[in-house]
């Protein structure tokens, strides 16, 4: 994706030639960058007062609505899981790529009338991201409690023989059942000593039923072995096995209770499942909200600042430089022969950390934390 300089420079005779001097100097004669004008329509202006306290107002609300399109597109990327790569795909606006939603940006009407005052559309916005941002808190919170319960049985069921669960591993026939006397027993081996516990599991206690050993499952590293013996020998039976570098797992056959976690697996599967469309739905939807809000934000400030620089009437050419990434610098340079009168209103606080004499504002693309 990419980096984007809106600006806008005052009206010469018309907005029409601010527009082909920057193109001679950007484009024809440099090849510094891709322009596109980029069209706001007229907006009512208001008082001075007004305009003032609108620009700082509207720099946080920008702040705020970026950061709304930056969590639902990361929140994306979350969901997607292994298909990340498809992430991109996903991030429309209108229906069209980001690039091109930009590059050719027409003011939504519908949505932000603009017979309405400038603080009334902005208030539109506000409302509209906060609540983006709070069912989006909602949703991620359900969905992430699912993912995580059905991630602990997942890794309850995974993970080496000392400590997953056994419950899809071993049979019932593979024990001793109801008995008042026998108990079988289970012991993770490693494969190093398989020789060592065949000769000498009968002798770790008294009252070992012989040849009652049994390898029942394998992984990388360990065996599962059954053995049976009597109850009363199983403390002293565990006490030499420890000391012999085996190690017996506390575990009971109990059907019901291996039903009902299969069963809990088998439930939540389903449900992350069945939430997952419609997540996806919501979040492809309201990234396109989130994302056309922010860009009429930048659409409003571009208004503002001008009318504060340049002064009244509205007299001024907004426009999209896509800069050459190498001659971002030179680019700098020769925006500033097409505007070089600063035409600031005095008293006003304009202590931005970049700051130009000509109205700028950057819009980056980039909007996730990883490359995809």
């Amino acid at each position: 994706m990419t980096e984007f300089w809106l600006i806008s420079a005052p009206g010469e005779k018309t907005c029409q030639q601010t527009w082909d001097k920057m193109m001679v100097v950007t484009t024809r004669t440099n090849n510094l960058s891709t322009n596109n004008k980029f069209n706001i329509p007229d907006l009512k202006v208001g008082t001075l007062d007004v305009l003032v306290g609108l620009s700082d107002e509207l720099a946080k609300l920008d702040t705020f609505v970026e950061s709304v399109v930056k969590k639902v597109a990361q929140y994306m990327a979350d969901v997607l899981e292994d298909s990340r790569d498809k992430v991109q795909e996903n991030l429309l606006a209108n229906g069209v790529d980001l690039v091109t939603y930009i590059t050719r940006f027409q003011w939504d009407m519908a949505k932000y009338p603009i017979k309405q005052s400038l603080k009334n559309i902005s208030e539109i916005i506000s409302k509209q991201a906060t609540q983006i941002d709070n069912d989006l808190k909602a949703r991620a919170s359900a969905y992430n409690n699912l993912k995580g319960n059905l991630q602990n049985l997942e890794r309850k069921n995974a993970g080496s023989l000392l400590t997953r669960s056994l419950a899809d591993i071993v049979k019932k026939e593979d024990f001793v059942l109801d008995s008042e006397y026998l108990i079988t027993m289970l012991v993770v081996v490693p494969k190093t000593s398989y020789a060592e516990w065949q000769k000498t599991y009968e002798t770790l206690a008294e009252m070992v039923v012989p040849r009652s050993t049994k390898l029942l499952f394998e992984d990388n590293d360990s065996g599962l072995f059954s053995v049976t013996l009597f109850r009363k020998a199983v403390d002293d039976f565990k006490h030499k096995a420890r000391e012999n570098k085996f190690t017996v797992r506390d575990f009971q056959y109990n059907e019901e209770e291996m039903k009902a976690d299969k069963e809990e697996m088998t439930r939540l599967s389903t449900d992350k499942k069945k939430q997952f469309g419609p997540l996806v739905r919501w979040l492809k939807v309201n990234f396109s909200e989130a994302f056309i809000a922010w860009i009429h934000i930048k659409a409003l400030r571009v208004f503002v600042e001008s009318v504060l620089r340049y002064g009244l009437p509205v007299n001024f050419q907004a426009m999209l430089l896509q800069p050459n990434k190498k001659n971002m610098k030179k680019l700098r340079e020769v925006v500033l022969t097409v505007r070089l009168a600063s035409m600031d209103i005095p008293g006003l606080n304009l202590s931005q950390q970049e700051y130009y004499p000509y109205v700028y504002y950057k819009i980056d693309c980039n909007l996730l934390d990883f490359k995809v």
